[in-house]
């Protein structure tokens, strides 16, 4: 029986009840392997989790060495862990002798309060898989999948879509606040996987069309659109799920420019993607350039760069290119063509865009490589608020505003031993994105002020008596330094419901 057709018959229920059964789920596999071994799986790394099993041939034990660690298991143990006829049947795994091997990979994945599980293809470079991935790979869970998810916004909305699903974890995600969802791709193998995912996990509300990017969905809206695009910046188009078939950073940039013809009113779209930084050129001025002009909210952030050779390396070890005879001139041909196009490094971050229906448009482009907090998804659509928020209040209405300080920000002083008063005060927030604004003197003093009683004109008069200024111009001066404390999260508005 082929995989897509399982979901249809009560074969998949019964591989899901065992599944269950054996406690597959993320918390049961972190209880049998610890920590450390756990750890070591997202990096490929299989040994920590062989010795942690060594000897147990439960049922447990046993799956999870033939769907994580891609190792042989005997066929007496793999009966007794699965439906294993129809397992085979499903194309699942192949019975080779007296041991039964994965053909794909089965992982447990979840939030707090729920598990699943997802299908996909067999990664390369762990257990006996050592050679290039086949054209049409299916790719797992990942670093950037799990990024995404961690950033979206997961504020109830009728209809979302995951453009360019792979396996479908978006989609899953999208699945507990969206009433509906349409997942996408261009490989139809992908959909395949995806259809057995969501049986797998029980989801029935995510809906599945084939075709590139927004084709299958050309004349409709979406409240959420999420999409892990194919943004690799390759010399070619070997690999669905990463190369996008156009030039250089093109897929990223046409994907974008589609985005507000697929927004519903106050919709938002998150995507992550790769863009080059081109010799003699601004990269924050290229992605500016992507974006929308008006009637639109985006908050781009490049998270990493890395210079051609490092790229080159990351994407054919990812495709399993390394292996192959050809790898050193295939790593040739990739520097080639970034030279050829003046490519000196390569950004990696991710672009949320909301739709405002406002003629004043908010873009802000930074670069953050420092630690965050994840997830994100609170955090950015309290940023897209605060936008919105400051359009609507000019400078006199912001000193009419009684704004009450973050509950995670913290002061730092720096200054020399002894001295009387410090050289600069900074305010650094503990979660979300954990932004350090520095500050003066009034600033650190408007911001410990701001409990939320007293308006911010109020607190200024206050600092302005206590400092001997001129009360005007301390009033004049104050709303540029307040906005940018209102926009970084420090200072919130009163009806503001972030928890960040």
């Amino acid at each position: 029986m082929d995989p897509v057709t399982m979901h249809d018959s009560s074969q998949v229920a019964r591989l899901r009840d065992a599944l269950g059964a054996a406690d597959y789920t993320v918390d049961g596999c972190l209880d049998a392997l610890g920590r450390q071994a756990y750890g070591a799986l997202s990096r490929s790394e299989v040994v920590p989790a062989l010795r942690a099993l060594r000897g147990d041939g439960g049922p447990l034990a046993t799956l999870i060495r033939l769907f994580l660690l891609q190792s042989p298991v005997p066929y007496a143990q793999a009966l007794a862990a699965l439906p294993l006829d129809e397992a085979i049947a499903g194309g699942l795994v192949v019975r080779d002798g007296d041991e039964v091997r994965a053909l794909l990979d089965i992982r447990p994945y979840g939030e707090a309060d729920t598990d699943w599980w997802v299908v996909s293809d067999l990664g390369s470079g762990i257990g006996g898989v050592t050679g290039p991935v086949r054209p049409d790979h299916v790719l797992g869970i990942g670093g950037a999948s799990t990024t995404l998810a961690g950033i979206t916004v997961r504020d109830p909305v009728d209809r979302a879509l995951d453009l360019g699903t792979g396996c479908g974890v978006q989609a899953l995600h999208a699945s507990r606040h969206a009433r509906s969802v349409t997942a996408t791709d261009v490989n139809r193998r992908a959909l395949d996987l995806t259809r057995l995912t969501m049986a797998l996990s029980g989801v029935a509300n995510v809906g599945l069309a084939e075709g590139s990017l927004f084709e299958p969905v050309e004349e409709e809206r979406f409240d959420l659109i999420v999409s892990n695009p194919p943004f690799v910046i390759s010399p070619n188009s070997r690999y669905t799920y990463r190369d996008g078939g156009l030039q250089g950073d093109q897929l990223c940039a046409h994907l974008v420019g589609l985005v507000p013809g697929h927004l519903a009113p106050g919709g938002t779209c998150q995507l992550l993607a790769n863009w080059q930084h081109v010799k003699g050129q601004d990269w924050k001025e290229r992605i500016r350039e992507w974006l929308p002009q008006s009637g639109f909210d985006a908050w781009v952030v490049q998270r990493e760069v890395q210079d051609p050779a490092q790229y080159a390396e990351l994407w054919l070890r990812d495709s399993g290119d390394h292996h192959n005879s050809d790898y050193a001139a295939r790593y040739d041909a990739w520097l080639e063509a970034f030279e050829q196009d003046g490519v000196e490094g390569v950004g990696f971050g991710w672009i949320s865009i909301r739709r405002t229906d406002s003629a004043d448009t908010t873009v802000h482009i930074e670069e953050w490589p420092h630690a965050v907090e994840q997830p994100l998804g609170a955090e950015i659509a309290a940023w897209f608020r605060r936008r919105q928020a400051l359009r609507e209040h000019d400078d006199a209405a912001l000193l009419e505003t009684a704004f009450r300080l973050a509950s995670d920000v913290l002061q730092e002083q720096t200054g020399q031993p002894g001295a009387e008063d410090p050289e600069y005060v900074v305010l650094r927030r503990q979660r979300g994105m954990c932004r350090a604004d520095r500050v003066d003197t009034v600033g650190a003093a408007l911001a410990g002020a701001s409990d939320g009683r007293l308006t911010a004109g109020a607190i200024v008069d206050a600092i302005a008596e206590l400092l001997g200024e001129d009360r005007t111009a301390l009033r004049d001066a104050v709303p540029q330094s307040l906005r940018s404390l209102v926009a970084d999260g420090f200072l919130l508005f009163p009806d503001d419901p972030a928890g960040v």
